[in-house]
């Protein structure tokens, strides 16, 4: 049993790679970090460790400008079994608002386990029907929803055990949420059957659909400092495109619905800087 004081847990999972997973949760972090929230994570991938060499990055570029950024405490993990994990969350989460978890691009024990425990899921996906086949499968002539995948029923099943347990145990009911990322680089009709078989979807299983983040060269060009968009003030002089794509972050966040302790729901990437 979760106790109530437990953090608020995101997992970012897709067992595709390459879909924005470790920078939206980056972003997350660092949006809730500004909002004073509490915040820690955990890289679930011990070969490729995106999102701890983020963290890293941003680390060594606070003691380089001697600046203070808002952040997010973090962790690799290393270990064997479940038990080792969640020993891992109850150390780094102890005392954290939220607990974050960024997966591995591929089928993983440790990503499904963190799935079905999550409070908030969110699963990026790129707008094409080979990201689609994740959560479904279309019909190749009607674009109609044929079935769930298996990742869509493991998650459907987690959630209806949690919806059992709730009051029982004191869980918090899993919000699943869908964020469409680069849908400025897909072609009209194509998008068109996307919309339509996500929103089939989304009323079979229940997750929500929120938009994401384009694909852009300053995602992958503030990597080596570990900055992100929020970082009004640390970023030099921004274009056009850049100030686009730091409203996309916001739209993100808003998106998320996250609850941050004290505050009521609001947009909470406000305080990083209009």
């Amino acid at each position: 049993m979760a106790p109530s004081n437990a953090p608020h847990r995101i997992v970012f999972a897709n067992e595709k790679g390459g879909t924005g997973k470790s920078t939206t949760a980056v972003h997350v972090a660092v949006a809730l970090a500004y909002q004073g929230a509490k915040v820690a994570a955990i890289d679930l991938d011990p070969r490729q460790r995106t999102l701890h060499r983020y963290l890293e990055n941003r680390a060594e570029t606070q003691r380089r400008r001697d600046v203070a950024l808002p952040t997010a405490r973090f962790d690799v993990f290393k270990g064997e079994s479940v038990e080792e994990l969640e020993a891992l969350s109850a150390e780094v989460g102890e005392g954290m608002d939220f607990l974050l978890f960024d997966t591995p691009g591929r089928d993983d024990a440790f990503a499904r386990h963190v799935a079905t425990t999550a409070d908030t899921l969110v699963t990026p996906l790129n707008d094409s029907f080979v990201d689609f086949d994740l959560i479904g499968q279309v019909d190749a002539e009607t674009f109609k929803v044929r079935r769930l995948s298996f990742y869509a029923e493991l998650i459907w099943e987690a959630r209806k055990k949690r919806a059992m347990s709730t009051i029982r145990e004191q869980k918090r009911e899993m919000d699943w949420v869908v964020v469409r990322n680069r849908t400025g680089f897909t072609e009209a009709r194509n998008m068109r059957r996307i919309d339509q078989a996500l929103t089939e979807l989304s009323k079979r299983v229940g997750f929500r659909v929120t938009s994401g983040l384009s694909e852009r060269v300053i995602y992958r060009e503030l990597f080596p400092s570990g900055l992100t968009l929020l970082d009004k003030g640390h970023l030099g002089e921004l274009g056009t495109s850049h100030l686009v794509a730091r409203q996309e972050v916001r739209q993100l966040i808003a998106g998320l619905n996250l609850p941050l302790p004290g505050k009521p729901q609001r947009e909470l990437a406000l305080a990083a800087g209009a």
